[in-house]
């Protein structure tokens, strides 16, 4: 088990890729502590791992909650070894021609206050006990924070920033701390919602046919699940293998950034609005 004895924070870690990371931390020997806004997810954590897990009821754009979940994880296990920030949503890739003018700047801090603020705030309330632990940050990116067509403006915009974030964090707090991120492709299973600013709150990644759309062009021939993103988690936690790594993020996306000019959309968006 090669997280035995240590402890991790996850936002985000009842459903999907966020769930599959608690899931495989426990069973690599690691206590977890989860910050997430489903109680019936949090209460359905406790009852597959037991004292293993401690969840907190939260939402990630405010940093009282996170702030309650350092301190409940550090009450519960007395440290913390690693924080992972997972917490997001995703604009169903959304093009800016077709957000309403009087829903854009709503979308915009919707967007932004779960996907980057969240981000930061979890790095704020975890960065005194990391820096006891001389632990670890890891946060989930996406092949948005490398690639176009991963989501819409706002999504792209935002795990682009993501990016900057942890290349920022790795300057300032090594050499204590490690700060890295990964970057999935799609992902089988995702519970992923979408911004309220843009009534997509309600709709599901998994109602997508990821698979039919992405596995022919995947170099890979198909999009992974959420366990099987797990295992890099696992070893981005890990201190004896990791020493070197700061400021990184892993582009694990089934190679998306290699996958060749194959959708190549030229403003035909532009052209459906404006085109006489």
């Amino acid at each position: 088990m090669r997280l035995k004895g240590e402890v991790a924070l996850v936002t985000g870690g009842c459903t999907g890729l966020g769930r599959a990371i608690v899931d495989r931390y426990v069973a690599e020997g690691a206590r977890v502590a989860v910050l997430d806004r489903s109680v019936a997810g949090l209460v359905e954590l406790r009852k597959a791992h037991g004292e293993a897990v401690v969840g907190v009821e939260g939402d990630v754009r405010f940093l009282d909650c996170h702030r309650e979940a350092v301190d409940r994880c550090l009450a519960a296990f007395g440290k913390l070894d690693c924080l992972i920030g997972n917490a997001g949503i995703w604009d169903y890739m959304t093009q800016l021609v077709d957000i309403p003018d009087d829903r854009i700047a709503d979308a915009f801090d919707e967007m932004f206050a779960i996907n980057v603020k969240g981000y930061i705030l979890a790095a704020k309330a975890a960065l005194p006990a990391l820096y006891e632990s001389k632990g670890s940050a890891i946060f989930t990116v996406s092949n948005a924070g490398f690639y176009p067509s991963g989501g819409g403006a706002l999504y792209t915009a935002g795990k682009h920033a993501v990016v900057g974030m942890i290349k920022q964090l790795a300057y300032e707090w090594g050499p204590h701390i490690r700060v890295n991120g990964i970057a999935p492709g799609g992902i089988l299973g995702s519970q992923l919602k979408g911004p309220e600013a843009l009534s997509l709150q309600n709709r599901c990644i998994s109602t997508i046919p990821l698979d039919e759309m992405l596995g022919k062009v995947l170099p890979t021939g198909r999009v992974a699940t959420a366990e099987e993103y797990a295992g890099a988690y696992v070893f981005f936690a890990t201190r004896a293998d990791t020493v070197p790594l700061t400021g990184s993020v892993l582009n694990y996306d089934g190679g998306w950034g290699v996958r060749g000019l194959i959708d190549v959309n030229l403003g035909a968006q532009l052209d459906k609005h404006y085109a006489k």
